[in-house]
């Protein structure tokens, strides 16, 4: 049974925005939302993380769980999902820190 699917992508290749853009809406840049079916939505989530490159993706879909939704991510991200006691919660990674003294090569 198809449900609502919300996903959000920064810095994808062009390829994988009209991938996205066939099943789903973008109601603001790198925002996509669609009532896709299971196998339509892993079909697209296996093409997000095989190209995700440098950028990033969270996936959000119904689940039957406490929170009734399940949340995926793929490439480097600051927010990780942590799965605390059976609810998905996020924890924050520090920012890498910054070279002082970059070289001036």
């Amino acid at each position: 049974m198809p449900s609502l699917t919300v996903l959000s992508a920064t810095a994808v290749p062009d390829h994988v925005r009209g991938a996205l853009t066939r099943w789903m809406i973008e109601p603001a840049p790198g925002l996509y939302v669609g009532t896709l079916s299971t196998r339509v939505r892993d079909e697209l989530w296996s093409i997000i993380r095989a190209s995700i490159g440098p950028g990033a993706a969270t996936l959000i879909h119904p689940a039957a769980n406490e929170q009734g939704f399940t949340l995926h991510t793929a490439g480097d991200r600051r927010r990780i999902p942590v799965d605390f006691d059976g609810l998905t919660l996020i924890d924050f990674r520090a920012p890498a820190p910054q070279d002082p003294h970059p070289s001036t090569g």
